[in-house]
């Protein structure tokens, strides 16, 4: 068992807070740029983050159902972080590690305070949904409900489906000298039952709630159920109500167990660390090692124990003890485990409980009828998702597969779902006598078993599939059609910030970019066979990809931002990401900063930099936006004297997606377009006083609210309400 990390009376103060003398002066002793103080945990930050999501479900204006899903998110983000982050931390802890973080933070004091911040946050949740959520979707007509509150009728019903549909599926495993400790799979949904025997005394059994199980079961309210099959999900909440299938299963555990007495039970899940690494240089065939990993992922070290609050103590030491847990690895939680399952819900047919929906707008020129081909040879044309239809990037693969002018295309896929129409594109293509080539990043976290499936689909029926790179994902968002017209070959060319997925298109904010610009399009094409040949290629015509030049680039405009300010003054510089955490990029930023140049950040995640530091950062500032949908777009801004230059693409400015990630930025080169783009919505977003929120020097955010006699700036409400898009009628005369 683990000891227990611990902080010291003071170090939380030391490490998350600013530097203070005598007299209260912030940061009076930073001497460098390396001075740890400068830099937020980003474990502690992320943390943060995943608190405004919990604000976002609790907020007023939240339709119910909305806030259920904001809660779930906020419960499935704390799934990820310790699967992945704190698991990590755990290895350090283990190895010995004192310190890996800029911020100067060991690993052992990051756990005892990652626990410090979480319980408070689940806690809050837990609440919000016991306390306040749950009775007001009663009211609303959505009641869950427990065995007990049940009828007579209805729980004999429900006895006869017990034995019918759940009994035969449970599996009870005994746990006894001969019968050791079951595995438990991560994030499963288990009952440790304890057990009188009249003959041997004490037993305990697992019982584990099969996946393939629905987790709820729709009462028909005011009536009786006609059938076992009824009791499926129904979009008609109004008619039915819902019960835990553990509450159902709890009820009736004593049929598992005939001859034997159950004198106790809790409800738990474990965590294990699913960030389990390739062997890659090891391994001949990179499919059946990412195989492997699916398979391995389920069985990693036990991070994290929850357990029902009211666990008796008997139960709880057992789990403890065979788990091999310290304290700090266990949470007690009140209601439902698993609360990320309650997304499932969402799905309802209560659109009175929901946000009104967004019908996404199709902009010029994708609205018109000219061939987009046409319109691509005179200027470049930009989608921002879910506000516009992803249909265009859609119409654009399956319109190349079947255009018998096409001859090649390549398409990167990260992440495209369950059922991908870009995917039966490339496979129409191929069908079609095209030449496909199709990037395939096998390692895209939780996502691996999907993308081997479309891999070994797109092999089947011809498609020359490419895995990747060792020791490098591949990031970038990239569709290249090649075309053969009267005047010869033509490329054009599709770069976004998010996913070839539809589905998370319309909850993504993201970005895409379409381009028969000659030298982009070669940039492209060179990209393209750097990943599925050899190259040493570093340098681009006017993309900036990882691991190449992504952050030079970025360093090196910054750098020329200074240079320029210093000439001129009105050096600006604007970023919107999802993430900040590179040293280099923020000593940069810092360098920024202390010159005079005017930095505005918003950054949806994690952000290690401090802003509004005297002497460091006094110019910075750092936003947040967390509301409907999830902001997702990268865009990297530099004023440069009035000769602006505005890049967008799929790098966050973080280590891995600098080093060890393949990823393109594409720069705006139209100015009209730029400006559309950074007047309409880059300055917009920056704006932002509604769902916004401002990260001060010692760490902690606050609420934006309008000043008085301002007008309320909603930016994703004023992305939703524009009626036209974002590209100008005719193409402009300067890139």
């Amino acid at each position: 068992m683990l000891p227990t990390p611990s902080i010291a009376e003071g170090e939380v103060a030391e490490n998350m807070s600013p530097k203070k003398n005598k007299e209260g002066a912030l940061f009076e002793d930073i001497q460098s740029l390396d001075d740890p103080s400068l830099y937020l945990n980003r474990e502690i930050n992320w943390i943060d983050f995943n608190s405004k999501v919990l604000e976002e479900a609790m907020a007023p204006s939240t339709p119910m159902l909305e806030q259920l899903k904001f809660l779930s998110i906020f419960f499935n983000n704390l799934d990820e972080f310790f699967m992945v982050r704190v698991s990590a931390l755990l290895e350090q802890y283990r190895g010995g590690v004192s310190s890996l973080a800029p911020d100067g933070m060991s690993p052992s004091k990051q756990l005892a305070l990652i626990r410090k911040r979480v319980l408070p946050l689940i806690a809050t949740a837990q609440d919000y949904w016991s306390k306040s959520l749950r009775s007001r979707l009663k009211d609303a007509g959505l009641r869950f409900v427990e065995y007990e509150d049940l009828g007579d009728k209805h729980k004999k019903f429900l006895e006869g489906y017990f034995k019918n549909e759940i009994y035969p599926i449970l599996t009870p495993q005994a746990i006894d000298p001969g019968r050791p400790f079951p595995v438990i799979s991560n994030l499963s949904l288990n009952f440790l039952v304890q057990l009188a025997d009249p003959q041997k005394g004490t037993r305990f059994a697992r019982i584990k709630i099969p996946k393939n199980l629905s987790r709820f079961i729709f009462l028909p309210r005011n009536k009786e159920a006609k059938s076992y099959e009824s009791l499926g999900f129904s979009p008609n909440a109004r008619q039915c109500d819902v019960l835990f299938v553990e509450n159902l299963v709890a009820q009736h555990l004593h049929l598992l167990f005939p001859g034997l007495q159950v004198t106790a039970f809790t409800v738990f899940r474990i965590t294990r660390n699913t960030d389990v690494e390739i062997e890659e240089d090891e391994s001949s065939d990179l499919l059946e090692a990412v195989k492997d990993l699916v398979d391995r992922r389920n069985f990693g070290e036990v991070v994290r124990l929850e357990v029902s609050s009211g666990v008796p103590k008997d139960i709880f030491l057992f789990l403890v003890r065979n788990f091999r847990l310290a304290p700090f690895q266990i949470y007690k939680r009140k209601g439902p485990l698993d609360f990320a399952g309650m997304m499932d819900l969402c799905s309802v047919d209560r659109p009175d409980l929901k946000d009104e929906p967004l019908l996404p707008r199709t902009p010029p020129p994708f609205s018109e009828r000219a061939p987009l081909y046409s319109v691509l040879r005179k200027r470049d044309a930009v989608l921002y998702h879910p506000y516009d239809s992803f249909a265009p990037v859609l119409d654009f693969v399956r319109g190349a597969a079947v255009d018998p002018k096409v001859v090649a295309i390549k398409q990167t896929l990260y992440r495209v779902g369950n059922e991908s129409p870009v995917v039966d594109a490339l496979i129409t293509a191929r069908k079609n006598g095209k030449q496909v080539t199709a990037v395939v990043e096998l390692k895209a976290r939780f996502d691996e078993e999907r993308n081997i499936n479309w891999a070994e689909a797109l092999e089947d029926v011809g498609v020359h599939v490419v895995y990747g790179l060792v020791g490098f994902k591949i990031h970038a968002k990239m569709c290249l059609v090649v075309r053969r017209e009267t005047e010869g070959i033509m490329r054009y060319a599709h770069i976004g910030t998010g996913n070839y997925n539809p589905s998370t298109a319309k909850i993504y904010s993201d970005f895409g970019l379409f381009t028969a610009d000659k030298a982009i399009c070669a940039d492209v094409t060179d990209l393209f066979n750097a990943i599925t040949g050899y190259s040493r290629k570093g340098d681009y015509r006017q993309l900036l990809v990882s691991p190449h030049t992504t952050r030079s680039g970025i360093v090196g405009r910054i750098d020329r931002e200074i240079a320029r300010h210093k000439e001129s003054g009105e050096g600006y510089i604007a970023f919107k990401m999802n993430q900040l955490v590179d040293r280099e990029c923020i000593e940069a930023l810092y360098r920024a900063s202390q010159a005079g140049v005017r930095v505005r950040l918003q950054i949806r995640g994690i952000c290690c930099l401090r802003p509004g530091v005297p002497g460091v950062s006094e110019t910075i500032d750092v936003t947040s936006i967390v509301g409907r949908f999830l902001e997702h777009p990268r865009m990297f801004y530099f004023r440069n004297g009035g000769d602006d230059e505005l890049f967008i693409g799929s790098a966050d400015l973080m280590p891995r997606n600098l080093d060890r990630r393949v990823e393109v930025l594409v720069p705006v080169r139209e100015k009209d377009l730029r400006e559309a783009l950074l007047r309409d919505m880059l300055e917009v977003h920056l704006s932002d006083n509604r769902k916004a929120w401002q990260l001060s020097a010692d760490g902690t955010y606050r609420r934006i609210a309008p000043e008085e006699g301002h007008p309320v700036i909603d930016s994703q409400k004023i992305m939703m309400q524009r009626s036209s898009g974002w590209n100008p009628p005719e193409r402009s005369d300067e890139r």
